[in-house]
């Protein structure tokens, strides 16, 4: 059995398919949904009474952990990826809130901060492995076709070696 690898059109220094940076739409929404997300942590954590303090905390509490783990998904197709993101914002938010009740230190400012301190925390890693990816640091050596033109070599003529001894 021969393992082959894929080779792919792009030069050696672009950033995959999925790594593209994102159009003027894009920064457009990720812009409102950053200002929505702020002014319900803001209006959550200052204790601010005012008609948009309900709307625009739960979007901070559903959608700030749903764009971060999307992104920490960077590679699957957009609607998987929206789908896995908006299950895994749900899971997570159950999950403090069932712990926060658990441990009786339930409060709204804390389910803020811990979403908020989520999300912050996934989008970091996301940011830094994909800045590592970038500088092209591996843990794992690059294998090439030539090196596995040579371990097909050396394993034919250990095949060979054996069963020449065998028949001999």
């Amino acid at each position: 059995m021969q393992t082959k690898t894929i080779n792919s059109d792009r030069p050696a220094g672009m950033p995959p398919p999925d790594d593209r940076p994102p159009s003027r739409p894009a920064w457009f929404l990720a812009g409102a949904a950053f200002g929505i997300a702020a002014m319900g942590a803001v209006l959550a954590l200052a204790d601010i009474d005012s008609p948009l303090r309900a709307p625009s905390t739960l979007f901070l509490l559903l959608v700030a952990p749903a764009l971060a783990i999307g992104a920490a998904l960077g590679r699957m197709d957009p609607l998987g990826r929206a789908v896995v993101a908006a299950a895994g914002a749900l899971a997570v938010n159950l999950l403090v809130a069932q712990a926060m009740l658990a441990l009786h230190i339930w409060s709204v400012r804390g389910g803020v901060v811990a979403m908020a301190a989520f999300s912050g925390a996934v989008l970091l890693l996301t940011a830094v492995r994909r800045r590592a990816g970038r500088t092209g640091r591996t843990d794992q050596p690059r294998r090439t076709d030539r090196t596995d033109q040579t371990d097909q070599t050396d394993r034919i003529d250990r095949i060979d070696r054996v069963t020449a001894n065998r028949a001999g």
